[in-house]
């Protein structure tokens, strides 16, 4: 090809490059590749000139934005803040466990303060613990138990439901958070002697030391030893039956229902035997029995039906109540509500039935219509009423006269004991008052008691003030307002109890609630109100320890069920 025939093709290809590409910028030809017959001719030839045209003006590009719906907007916002809320919730969830577990320093003893003594564990010690001021005091805290027991979920450890652990929590979590180091000694009291107020303990552990009774002088006895269980003198309660009042108690009275159940199992039983072991009494209508029984429902219901299928059919539930009806406290609609739900879940309640004695296979009861009938049970659990610790009937003996009723000591509006000269404060279960023995009472009066003594302290600091003052010779304004202050710490107010309400659980995730509202009560039972009761014991627990705990039981036995195995 000669080379006036490839300048006129590249001129060709130009012009149809413009017109098919229209472009701000001229694009160059392109030159053929080198070959044996063009070599020399293009490697001497010069490129032809280029025109480049007349430039074309950018074709505007438009882009529509898509407009984001509401709906989308929303969950965005929506996520970002549950994000920042769990953050959040998690980081401070963090911190006050972190600083649950590490403790500040602590002031030590000073000899110069007065010295309180406190004995017990309970409701009403812990509560006065926890009001008291410990820089104005030394304090010293003895109890055969080095814990605080949540009662009102204790029905819930025999079955399962809540492990034992988490309805505890150890006294120097408590003690060690005071500003003033309080002493824990874990002893049981062995007597009181108000004359020289003093208090003799000793170790009762299974492992002791060298040491034996020991005793400790005091300037306040804070006397909040509770009470332990009432049979009544019956023939055999407390031999053949199961106790529900201590952590032990539960633990034992676990192990005995899979025992019942486990034997029921063996072969070789008799369909009377069976039917005998799988028979489980519970004596006594007050709310830990009711309670107790509807656990015990839930617990045939929900696991034995899966695990014991051929024994779960068979398994009897037999409530005793010496009253007229069960739950005498709560009003006749929700005592109405609570048998007949019984009656549903096929728990037999035998009122206006008293139980004369206690055999090992039976227990004797008198009927409504004066027979005596005999009931054979597996499993038999007293949960009747309290009565005296020998050491409380001890300290009614020393305080003589001023010390009648038969029922516990006998204190005045600011609980403190009649015949101890100011010295013996005593609230809780083992005190005659006109309230009811229950944990809400004894939290209320150990609060009340706290604040007391915090007031006391403040009258005594007030008053040296005075003193000081009026030894200086200050001016007449100062000693007339610390003066004031005074006259007003002196008031001490009495106790005064609030009623906050009752509960209690029935089975099957229902509950029973009487709340005072406005001048009247608020009566309430059913699912929704097992959901309260399940918040309103989350938010009395001690601590976030135990309400973490408690949480993770009652996910744990909804996803899970309740362990079977047998201890």
């Amino acid at each position: 090809m000669s080379l006036r025939a490839c300048l006129g093709t590249a001129r060709s290809l130009q012009a149809i490059t413009r017109r098919t590409f229209p472009s701000s910028r001229t694009i160059q030809p392109r030159y053929f590749p080198r070959t044996l017959s063009t070599s020399n001719h293009l490697r001497n030839a010069t490129p032809p000139p280029i025109n480049p045209g007349k430039p074309v003006e950018p074709v505007p590009v438009i882009v529509k934005v898509k407009r984001v719906g509401k709906w989308r907007t929303f969950l965005q916002i929506l996520g970002r803040v549950t994000l920042v809320t769990i953050l959040t919730t998690g980081g401070l969830i963090y911190y006050m466990a972190w600083k649950d577990r590490h403790p500040g320093d602590q002031i030590p003893h000073d000899p110069s303060k007065k010295t309180i003594v406190v004995l017990g564990s309970g409701w009403a010690a812990i509560s006065m613990l926890k009001s008291l001021d410990t820089q104005e005091y030394n304090v010293i805290v003895i109890s055969p138990r080095n814990y605080f027991l949540f009662t009102p979920l204790l029905p819930s450890v025999p079955v399962g439901t809540v492990d034992p652990r988490s309805i505890i929590q150890p006294i120097r979590y408590i003690t060690r958070h005071k500003a003033r180091r309080v002493l824990v000694y874990e002893g049981e009291a062995l007597a009181v002697d108000p004359e020289g107020k003093t208090v003799t303990f000793q170790d009762t552990s299974p492992i002791r030391g060298e040491g034996g009774p020991s005793t400790i002088s005091y300037d306040y006895l804070i006397y909040a030893v509770g009470a332990e269980t009432q049979t009544f003198g019956i023939p055999g309660a407390k031999e053949n039956s199961c106790f529900l009042k201590e952590l032990w108690d539960a633990e034992q009275l676990r192990s005995k229902t899979m025992d019942c159940i486990e034997s029921a199992a063996f072969p070789g039983q008799s369909d009377s035997e069976v039917d005998r072991l799988l028979h489980m009494v519970v004596v006594g209508g007050g709310p830990t029995g009711v309670e107790l029984a509807g656990e015990l429902h839930d617990f045939v219901v929900d696991d034995l039906m899966r695990w014991y299928p051929e024994l779960a059919q068979r398994v009897r539930i037999t409530l005793i109540e010496a009253l007229p009806n069960v739950l005498p406290m709560f009003s006749k609609q929700l005592i109405a509500y609570t048998e007949k739900t019984f009656k549903q879940n096929q728990i037999d309640i035998l009122t206006r039935t008293m139980v004369k004695e206690i055999k090992p296979k039976a227990v004797v009861v008198k009927d409504p219509s004066g027979a005596t009938v005999d009931i054979p049970f597996g499993l038999l659990v007293w949960a009747g009423g309290n009565t005296l610790r020998p050491i409380t009937k001890d300290l009614v003996a020393k305080l003589g006269a001023n010390q009648t009723n038969k029922r516990g000591l006998t204190v005045d509006d600011h609980m403190v004991v009649l015949g101890s000269n100011g010295a013996i404060y005593s609230f809780g279960d083992c005190t005659a008052t006109s309230y009811a023995p229950t944990a809400q009472v004894a939290a209320q009066q150990g609060t009340y008691v706290g604040r007391l003594f915090n007031q006391m302290a403040e009258k005594a600091r007030l008053e040296a003030l005075v003193e000081e003052l009026k030894r200086e010779k200050a001016d007449l304004s100062e000693i007339d307002a610390a003066s004031k202050k005074l006259l007003k710490a002196s008031k001490f107010k009495p106790f005064h109890y609030s009623h906050q309400g009752s509960l209690a659980y029935i089975g099957s995730d229902k509950a029973v609630a009487d709340l005072p509202f406005l001048n009247g009560n608020f009566s309430s039972g059913g699912v929704f109100t097992f959901l309260f009761w399940r918040s309103a014991y989350m938010s009395t627990l001690f601590s976030l320890r135990n309400r973490s705990l408690v949480a993770i039981d009652w996910v744990k036995v909804s996803i899970f069920g309740r362990d079977v195995s047998r201890d």
